[in-house]
């Protein structure tokens, strides 16, 4: 009788469906954290100091549901206006709203695998259908993407988990081929060249999506923005929870939008150690693709990347193996402080020495 209730309680999209798991969150022991891509480097000191003011009893009233003064700084920062910004609860709620705005059920929503894990469940909890085509190895765009006749197309920009960076040219031929709306997932963008916020003005089908938990070092605020033209962003505004982003969020994402330079300075430092990871792992006989985030895809060639990944968690590094088609002889690695990366190097070499 019960089992019998839990299985006809849940929409069949549900029942069918598998979860998203992210990565590893370790609540006992001490480690280095080298597989969620969080920031290495903590937010300014600005930014903490904001958010100590702002702990008064003014924290018992809503927050502005608007992000009003969030979406003024955006606009100055980016050249946009305030009103073809919106504000969500991590960049992941704005993949939620966009998927909630433009697709029904058996809409056909397309993305490149291997890329971002999280699009598949949202896509089968609305009960449309997944288009997937695949990257060649080197991650070039495939051109079967631009004929998937979706509703909405999702590009991670640079990829993630490969950590590659499409040019731009490339990103605006695909909004000129498709007709449905492209979704540019920028959640890596501050650590590359690259960027997409000047196509929202040239290409009405473009919405481009960015984190502020990644370059921003607000991860745990759980901030993100989509920009596009007033139209889509209306459309979307519709469906966005009310009091979406909560007050501290607000005044550390404010805080930190007019400390971008601190944000600047840590990018640089990250991408810098990238550097220097991706050419030691290269010595050690891995293949790494160029990447431009924070993060590198290492293909293991003498050890399995599973047992790597379990031996690492042993000496007290956490790195994230994909148990997945193409990607389960890979580590993905997320780019610490220099120390910290010099660490997971020694340990490295010791492990594959004694292999």
């Amino acid at each position: 009788m019960e089992n019998n209730f839990f299985e006809r309680i849940f929409r069949s999209t549900i029942a069918k469906m598998n979860s998203y798991v992210p990565g590893e969150q370790p609540q006992n022991g001490t480690f280095i954290k080298l597989n969620t891509n969080e920031n290495p480097y903590p937010p300014s000191e600005s930014v903490l100091n904001h958010v100590r003011e702002a702990c008064t009893e003014d924290l018992r009233l809503y927050p502005d549901p608007n992000a009003t003064r969030l979406r003024n700084l955006l606009s100055q920062t980016f050249e946009k206006r305030p009103n073809q910004f919106i504000v969500g609860n991590g960049s992941d709620e704005l993949l939620t709203i966009l998927i909630r705005s433009f697709a029904g059920e058996k809409d056909r929503i397309a993305y490149a695998y291997p890329t971002y894990g999280y699009y598949k469940p949202l896509i089968d909890v609305q009960g449309a259908e997944s288009v997937v085509v695949e990257y060649p190895d080197d991650f070039s765009l495939p051109q079967e993407l631009a004929k998937a006749n979706a509703k909405l197309t999702f590009l991670v920009n640079p990829n993630s988990p490969s950590g590659t960076l499409l040019p731009i040219d490339v990103v605006e031929d695909l909004a000129s081929r498709i007709e449905g709306i492209l979704v540019v997932d920028e959640a890596y963008v501050d650590f590359s060249t690259g960027g997409a916020m000047g196509l929202v003005d040239k290409h009405i089908n473009v919405v481009v999506v960015r984190t502020m938990s990644k370059s921003f070092s607000l991860a745990g605020m759980r901030v993100g923005f989509a920009c596009s033209n007033t139209n889509l962003i209306n459309g979307m505004l519709k469906v966005k929870d009310h009091y979406n982003v909560n007050r501290l969020s607000l005044v550390a994402a404010e805080a930190a939008i007019e400390d971008i330079d601190s944000m600047r300075r840590n990018a640089s430092l990250i991408s810098q150690t990238r550097e220097t990871l991706t050419r030691s792992l290269r010595n050690m006989g891995f293949y790494v693709w160029d990447s431009a985030a924070n993060f590198v895809l290492a293909r293991s060639q003498k050890v399995p990347a599973k047992t790597l990944c379990d031996i690492l968690k042993k000496n007290g590094i956490l790195v994230r193996h994909f148990n997945q088609p193409r990607l389960n002889d890979c580590l993905r690695i997320t780019i610490g402080t220099k120390s910290e990366i010099n660490f997971l190097l020694d340990k490295l070499r010791v492990i594959l020495t004694n292999q």
